[in-house]
């Protein structure tokens, strides 16, 4: 059997150290068998501002196998890392004089926002920007330091660190809002595929995944690569009884609503929507409520109780619920499993949980998923190896 050469360490070492992360033998109820993936969300983004080098640089160091990329298009055409077309919250644009005129109002996905709009800066001028932490909870000691990668840079970097820590670490990018970019004549996907394809990444087993909130444009890209895909799985909010509310903007892929098209992405989660994911894509990313659901407790006035009693209401006052059949039911059809968003922040923690993220962690490792996007990857990878 011929192996593939894995960003560049030789194969048999590669597949042995693959096989040392976790292999048939492993005690995981996932639906090869291996070990779930740690899959750094946007780096390290517990830790240091989101879609940087050196965030994607110290989820590597904390254990992650994957580091996720979202991607969005500058004016000149270049995917670079952004969590959003709209980086008004993520750089330090609005303090920067010289690009106070380019703040507008602009429609994302049928809605309108205001801010300052990748689309509307060339490479060289958002490389003038610096990136900062969006969550003001967040450590912010490091806003300012750090540049905006570009989708090539960020390649490079997985590259060179496999290299160096002796690993196969795998890129995980995300398309954003694909039909938005398509209608400013930067769609991204042919962009994206000639970038992988100059790097050889265009079978099954390269060390890349890429996922989309949106399906028609992962329907694009599965004729045109063998490369692993994912369809995203969102939703507009949790409701108080443990269902997911699913108003627009994120409770219906986009392309969906453009066509008229009524499914939601509940109706993607049915047996027979699962099935017809699998035409398109080899995995789901769900948000993870879809997969083991959480209530708050509602008083005699039909208002959320305050368990702990801090004054607010927040996931320290949900209590856990049956897991659903989802997880099941993918598999079943022969779809990897990655839930979103683990986050260790007590508040961002359901009651049964009690503080602890590892606690979440090893729920739904038992409940068999195949690989967690994590913001903090060391948490993820302690939960998983201990």
């Amino acid at each position: 059997m011929r192996l593939p050469v894995l960003f560049g360490i030789p194969a048999l070492a590669a597949a042995a150290l693959l096989s040392a992360c976790g292999g048939s033998d492993s005690d995981f109820p996932t639906l090869s068998g291996d070990k779930p993936l740690v899959i750094g969300h946007r780096g390290a983004a517990g830790y240091l501002p989101d879609h940087t080098l050196e965030s994607y640089r110290r989820a590597i160091e904390l254990g992650a196998d994957f580091i996720e990329p979202d991607l969005v298009a500058t004016r000149d055409g270049v995917l670079v890392a952004r969590h959003e077309p709209n980086i008004a919250g993520t750089t330090d644009v609005k303090d920067r004089p010289e690009f106070a005129g380019r703040k507008r109002r602009a429609v994302v996905d049928g809605f309108e926002e205001e801010g300052w709009f990748v689309s509307d800066f060339t490479l060289a001028e958002l490389k003038t920007l610096r990136a900062i932490q969006p969550m003001s909870d967040r450590d912010q000691s490091h806003n300012g330091k750090y540049l905006i990668p570009t989708f090539e840079e960020v390649l490079a970097l997985a590259k060179s660190e496999s290299a160096r820590v002796g690993r196969s670490i795998g890129v995980y990018p995300e398309t954003k809002h694909p039909t938005y970019h398509a209608r400013l004549n930067l769609a991204l996907e042919d962009r994206l595929l000639e970038i992988l394809g100059r790097h050889g990444y265009t079978r099954k087993d390269s060390p890349v995944i890429i996922q989309s909130f949106e399906t028609a444009n992962l329907k694009y890209l599965r004729g045109k690569t063998q490369v692993r895909l994912v369809q995203l799985v969102d939703g507009y909010d949790q409701n108080a009884d443990g269902s997911i509310d699913q108003s627009l903007p994120w409770g219906q892929p986009y392309d969906l609503t453009v066509a008229g098209d009524k499914r939601t992405y509940v109706s993607l989660l049915s047996p027979a929507g699962l099935a017809e994911i699998k035409q398109y894509a080899d995995g789901i990313g769900p948000w993870k409520p879809y997969l083991i659901p959480s209530r708050l407790t509602l008083g005699a006035d039909g208002k959320p109780v305050d368990l702990n009693g801090d004054g607010q209401i927040d996931e320290r006052d949900r209590k856990l619920m049956a897991p659903t059949p989802v997880l099941a039911d993918a598999h079943k059809v022969g779809l990897f499993v990655h839930p979103y968003t683990f986050r260790s922040e007590p508040k961002r923690l359901v009651s049964d949980y009690k503080g602890d993220p590892k606690a979440e962690y090893r729920r739904f490792y038992g409940l068999g998923v195949d690989g967690v996007f994590a913001d903090q990857p060391d948490h993820a990878k302690a939960a998983r190896d201990d």
